[in-house]
């Protein structure tokens, strides 16, 4: 059986449509690539679902108001800034009365049945809200999901000996640190860093940078057609794959926009 994977950080209440158009790219390789004869064997589709991302501007959630057609950006909030800057997307929480806020500005952007399954998801962070959005809406009925987060995952991996990221506890928080000339640190922005204290870091702390990120994800899942975006076409060296076939996504409309059905 073949794999057709693609991967995207959580992006969004609402997906962007950039990942709906990933999905029904792999969708349409999964009828063109069936198998022959009676039995029609479907190829497996895979979401590499990078909620380690820790990079809250990826959850902005695009829309355009009916009555004025004025673009809208919406996201969550976190409970303190170091969380907001520093956890990855698993571990940012939806503080009280934030889905509370967001359904009185909705009936701006969309009507029922979305505003239910909005209403309905009960996630308490910010990538399993995404997620499970994503999946009451139908998006992803019959795709593997595979989190870079899944500790499983990372102790299937290879051990990543560089340039690497740890999430570990600091203030109270679970942080994404960066691994640098042996020392974690958090990037604060410009050459600024905060060295954190020495500790032991788990295989299951560790995801890759993004440059690994690619080899680390395939070393599990293993897929032989990979769909990427236009962000992955610029920095993605493909030449230690050649087994491997890299698929444009499907063209979409206001890509980075939220899809509303």
């Amino acid at each position: 059986m073949s794999t057709i994977c693609f991967g995207q950080q959580p992006c969004g209440f609402f997906p962007k449509r950039f990942l709906v158009s990933k999905i029904r790219t792999a969708k349409k390789l999964q009828a063109e690539t069936a198998g022959a004869g009676d039995s029609k064997e479907k190829s497996r589709i895979v979401f590499f679902y990078h909620d380690s991302d820790a990079d809250y501007r990826e959850t902005i959630t695009i829309m355009r108001d009916r009555q004025t057609n004025a673009e809208v950006r919406l996201n969550f909030t976190q409970e303190n800034k170091l969380q907001k800057k520093f956890s990855p997307l698993y571990a940012k929480r939806v503080p009280s009365g934030w889905k509370e806020e967001i359904l009185k500005q909705l009936p701006r952007f969309t009507d029922r049945p979305l505003i239910g399954i909005f209403e309905s998801v009960d996630k308490k962070t910010v990538a399993d809200f995404c997620l499970e959005m994503y999946a009451k809406m139908g998006l992803i009925d019959g795709i593997e999901v595979v989190r870079s987060s899944d500790k499983k995952f990372r102790e299937q991996a290879p051990d990543l000996a560089a340039d690497y990221f740890a999430d570990v506890e600091y203030q109270g928080e679970i942080v994404r640190a960066q691994m640098i000339d042996g020392k974690l640190q958090l990037h604060e922005g410009g050459g600024k860093y905060i060295a954190l204290p020495a500790q032991t870091v788990e295989k299951s702390q560790i995801s890759a940078a993004r440059d690994r990120r690619f080899a680390w994800m395939q070393s599990v899942i293993n897929c032989n057609y990979y769909i990427y975006g236009e962000g992955e076409r610029d920095y993605l060296d493909v030449s230690p794959f050649p087994n491997i076939k890299f698929i444009d996504r499907e063209p979409i409309d206001e890509s980075g926009y939220a899809w509303l059905g």
